[in-house]
Protein backbone atom coordinates (compact mmCIF):
# COMPACT_ATOMS: atom_id res chain seq x y z
CA UNK A 1 0.00 0.00 0.00
CA UNK A 2 1.31 3.49 -0.79
CA UNK A 3 2.21 6.34 1.50
CA UNK A 4 -0.59 7.68 3.66
CA UNK A 5 -1.27 11.40 3.74
CA UNK A 6 -0.48 13.57 6.76
CA UNK A 7 -4.20 14.15 7.26
CA UNK A 8 -4.83 10.42 7.62
CA UNK A 9 -2.05 10.16 10.19
CA UNK A 10 -3.42 13.18 12.05
CA UNK A 11 -6.82 11.51 12.32
CA UNK A 12 -5.23 8.47 13.92
CA UNK A 13 -6.81 6.08 11.47
CA UNK A 14 -5.84 2.44 11.53
CA UNK A 15 -4.89 1.04 8.15
CA UNK A 16 -6.32 -2.49 8.00
CA UNK A 17 -4.25 -3.34 4.93
CA UNK A 18 -7.32 -4.83 3.25
CA UNK A 19 -8.22 -3.86 -0.28
CA UNK A 20 -10.76 -4.95 -2.81
CA UNK A 21 -8.01 -6.78 -4.70
CA UNK A 22 -7.14 -9.15 -1.86
CA UNK A 23 -6.98 -12.80 -2.96
CA UNK A 24 -8.14 -14.07 0.43
CA UNK A 25 -11.07 -11.72 1.01
CA UNK A 26 -13.53 -10.36 -1.52
CA UNK A 27 -15.87 -8.89 1.08
CA UNK A 28 -15.21 -6.04 3.47
CA UNK A 29 -14.34 -7.21 6.95
CA UNK A 30 -16.27 -5.87 9.93
CA UNK A 31 -13.22 -4.06 11.36
CA UNK A 32 -12.61 -2.35 8.03
CA UNK A 33 -16.25 -1.31 7.81
CA UNK A 34 -16.12 0.23 11.28
CA UNK A 35 -12.86 1.94 10.35
CA UNK A 36 -14.40 3.32 7.15
CA UNK A 37 -17.48 4.58 8.97
CA UNK A 38 -15.57 6.05 11.93
CA UNK A 39 -14.97 9.31 10.09
CA UNK A 40 -17.87 11.72 9.67
CA UNK A 41 -16.69 13.00 6.27
CA UNK A 42 -16.80 9.50 4.82
CA UNK A 43 -20.26 8.93 6.32
CA UNK A 44 -21.42 12.27 4.91
CA UNK A 45 -19.98 11.41 1.48
CA UNK A 46 -21.74 8.04 1.41
CA UNK A 47 -24.98 9.63 2.58
CA UNK A 48 -24.84 12.29 -0.15
CA UNK A 49 -24.06 9.69 -2.84
CA UNK A 50 -26.92 7.45 -1.68
CA UNK A 51 -29.34 10.36 -2.00
CA UNK A 52 -28.00 11.35 -5.43
CA UNK A 53 -28.65 7.94 -7.02
CA UNK A 54 -25.85 8.30 -9.57
CA UNK A 55 -22.44 9.91 -10.07
CA UNK A 56 -21.86 13.17 -8.19
CA UNK A 57 -19.33 15.91 -8.76
CA UNK A 58 -16.66 16.31 -6.10
CA UNK A 59 -17.36 20.04 -5.94
CA UNK A 60 -21.04 19.45 -5.15
CA UNK A 61 -20.18 16.82 -2.57
CA UNK A 62 -17.62 19.05 -0.85
CA UNK A 63 -20.08 21.92 -0.71
CA UNK A 64 -22.79 19.81 0.94
CA UNK A 65 -20.39 18.10 3.37
CA UNK A 66 -19.03 21.49 4.43
CA UNK A 67 -22.60 22.72 4.98
CA UNK A 68 -23.41 19.71 7.18
CA UNK A 69 -20.17 20.09 9.12
CA UNK A 70 -20.78 23.76 9.89
CA UNK A 71 -24.54 23.38 10.31
CA UNK A 72 -25.27 25.86 7.53
CA UNK A 73 -27.20 26.01 4.31
CA UNK A 74 -25.09 25.32 1.23
CA UNK A 75 -25.39 28.96 0.16
CA UNK A 76 -23.81 30.11 3.45
CA UNK A 77 -20.65 27.98 3.17
CA UNK A 78 -17.52 30.11 2.81
CA UNK A 79 -14.91 29.43 0.16
CA UNK A 80 -12.36 28.53 2.86
CA UNK A 81 -14.71 25.95 4.39
CA UNK A 82 -15.49 24.53 0.96
CA UNK A 83 -11.81 24.35 -0.02
CA UNK A 84 -10.77 22.61 3.22
CA UNK A 85 -13.48 19.99 2.81
CA UNK A 86 -12.78 19.57 -0.91
CA UNK A 87 -9.06 18.96 -0.30
CA UNK A 88 -9.70 16.52 2.53
CA UNK A 89 -12.22 14.53 0.49
CA UNK A 90 -10.06 14.52 -2.65
CA UNK A 91 -6.77 13.57 -0.99
CA UNK A 92 -7.87 11.37 1.91
CA UNK A 93 -11.42 10.17 2.29
CA UNK A 94 -12.57 9.37 -1.23
CA UNK A 95 -9.34 7.53 -2.14
CA UNK A 96 -9.79 5.53 1.08
CA UNK A 97 -13.37 4.60 0.11
CA UNK A 98 -12.20 3.87 -3.44
CA UNK A 99 -9.44 1.51 -2.21
CA UNK A 100 -12.04 -0.34 -0.14
CA UNK A 101 -14.18 -0.69 -3.27
CA UNK A 102 -17.12 1.17 -1.74
CA UNK A 103 -17.06 4.01 -4.29
CA UNK A 104 -15.60 4.59 -7.72
CA UNK A 105 -13.64 7.85 -7.60
CA UNK A 106 -11.85 9.21 -10.66
CA UNK A 107 -10.60 12.45 -9.12
CA UNK A 108 -13.60 14.59 -9.99
CA UNK A 109 -16.67 12.31 -9.84
CA UNK A 110 -17.84 9.81 -7.25
CA UNK A 111 -20.27 6.94 -7.67
CA UNK A 112 -21.26 4.22 -5.23
CA UNK A 113 -20.19 0.71 -6.18
CA UNK A 114 -22.26 -2.45 -5.72
CA UNK A 115 -20.17 -3.16 -2.65
CA UNK A 116 -21.97 -0.39 -0.74
CA UNK A 117 -24.73 -2.90 0.04
CA UNK A 118 -22.28 -4.65 2.38
CA UNK A 119 -22.29 -1.49 4.53
CA UNK A 120 -26.07 -1.08 4.66
CA UNK A 121 -26.55 -3.19 7.77
CA UNK A 122 -24.08 -0.93 9.60
CA UNK A 123 -25.71 2.27 8.37
CA UNK A 124 -29.21 1.79 9.75
CA UNK A 125 -30.03 4.19 12.56
CA UNK A 126 -31.63 3.00 15.78
CA UNK A 127 -33.61 5.78 17.50
CA UNK A 128 -32.60 6.61 21.06
CA UNK A 129 -34.57 5.01 23.90
CA UNK A 130 -36.10 2.42 21.57
CA UNK A 131 -36.79 -1.18 22.55
CA UNK A 132 -35.01 -3.72 20.39
CA UNK A 133 -37.34 -5.43 17.95
CA UNK A 134 -36.06 -8.81 19.09
CA UNK A 135 -37.22 -8.13 22.65
CA UNK A 136 -40.52 -6.72 21.40
CA UNK A 137 -41.31 -9.83 19.35
CA UNK A 138 -40.19 -12.08 22.21
CA UNK A 139 -42.68 -10.30 24.49
CA UNK A 140 -45.43 -10.52 21.89
CA UNK A 141 -44.75 -14.24 21.45
CA UNK A 142 -44.85 -14.81 25.24
CA UNK A 143 -48.17 -12.94 25.43
CA UNK A 144 -49.56 -15.09 22.60
CA UNK A 145 -48.50 -18.29 24.37
CA UNK A 146 -50.22 -17.12 27.57
CA UNK A 147 -53.44 -16.39 25.64
CA UNK A 148 -53.34 -19.76 23.88
CA UNK A 149 -52.62 -21.58 27.16
CA UNK A 150 -55.55 -19.76 28.81
CA UNK A 151 -57.78 -20.89 25.93
CA UNK A 152 -56.50 -24.44 26.27
CA UNK A 153 -57.48 -24.64 29.96
CA UNK A 154 -60.78 -22.80 29.37
CA UNK A 155 -59.68 -19.81 31.44
CA UNK A 156 -60.75 -17.23 28.83
CA UNK A 157 -64.43 -16.81 28.04
CA UNK A 158 -65.53 -18.39 24.77
CA UNK A 159 -69.31 -18.06 25.14
CA UNK A 160 -70.61 -15.94 22.28
CA UNK A 161 -67.06 -15.48 20.91
CA UNK A 162 -65.87 -17.55 17.94
CA UNK A 163 -63.03 -19.91 18.90
CA UNK A 164 -60.76 -18.39 16.24
CA UNK A 165 -61.29 -14.81 17.49
CA UNK A 166 -58.35 -14.95 19.92
CA UNK A 167 -55.85 -16.41 17.43
CA UNK A 168 -57.09 -13.93 14.81
CA UNK A 169 -56.39 -11.01 17.18
CA UNK A 170 -52.90 -12.39 17.92
CA UNK A 171 -52.14 -12.75 14.22
CA UNK A 172 -53.41 -9.20 13.63
CA UNK A 173 -51.08 -7.94 16.40
CA UNK A 174 -48.11 -9.61 14.71
CA UNK A 175 -49.14 -8.25 11.29
CA UNK A 176 -49.52 -4.67 12.59
CA UNK A 177 -46.22 -4.95 14.47
CA UNK A 178 -44.41 -6.26 11.39
CA UNK A 179 -45.89 -3.47 9.24
CA UNK A 180 -44.80 -0.81 11.73
CA UNK A 181 -41.38 -2.43 12.01
CA UNK A 182 -40.95 -2.27 8.22
CA UNK A 183 -42.05 1.39 8.20
CA UNK A 184 -39.61 2.36 10.97
CA UNK A 185 -36.75 0.50 9.28
CA UNK A 186 -37.42 2.38 6.05
CA UNK A 187 -37.80 5.74 7.80
CA UNK A 188 -34.48 5.43 9.61
CA UNK A 189 -32.46 4.08 6.72
CA UNK A 190 -29.24 6.03 6.33
CA UNK A 191 -30.10 7.45 2.93
CA UNK A 192 -33.61 8.51 4.00
CA UNK A 193 -32.41 10.93 6.66
CA UNK A 194 -32.20 14.56 5.64
CA UNK A 195 -28.89 15.00 7.46
CA UNK A 196 -26.49 12.10 8.10
CA UNK A 197 -25.69 11.16 11.71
Amino acid sequence: MGQRSAEELAEGEVDTGLSDESDDETELQRDEIFDLMSNHRRRYAIHYCKQADGPVALSDLAEQVAAWEHDKDVAEVTSAERKTTYTSLQQTHLPRLDRAGVVDFDGSEIELSDRIERLDIYLDIVPANSVSWGMYYLGLSAFSLVVLAALWVDFLPTDGIPVLAYPAVLIAMFAVSAGYHAYVNHKYRFENLERPP
